[in-house]
């Protein structure tokens, strides 16, 4: 099984919070093979399911809460994302055609 089948068997019902934080991790390591080695490990391992980093996000949005509304912005989410299953910005940061960018270089 590779890793976006694993992200779609937790996803669950479409729509829902687990099913959005799936889809945004499929998004960040679609071009990425060592990000997808890593998310395919990790799903693997309990506590580390989709369902799992969802609860991180919500307790990121439930502390940041302005009177009864509590929302995550996606470059928030991606960050979370991203620290729970231990994928760096440079390990993504290929174009499609496979040449690794760094962005500091146009800075």
């Amino acid at each position: 099984m590779d890793v976006f089948e694993k992200i779609r068997a937790q996803q669950g019902a479409e729509r829902t919070p687990v099913w959005m934080v799936g889809e945004q991790l499929a998004d960040i390591i679609r071009h990425d093979e060592r990000a997808q080695e890593i998310v395919s490990c990790d799903l693997d391992q309990p506590g580390m399911s989709l369902a799992d980093c969802e609860k991180k996000i919500k307790a990121f949005a439930d502390k940041h809460k302005t009177g009864n509304f509590a929302c995550v912005i996606p470059s928030e989410a991606e960050r979370i994302i991203r620290e729970f299953y231990g994928i760096t910005e440079t390990q993504t940061a290929a174009s499609e055609a496979g040449v690794a960018l760094n962005l500091e270089d146009y800075f």
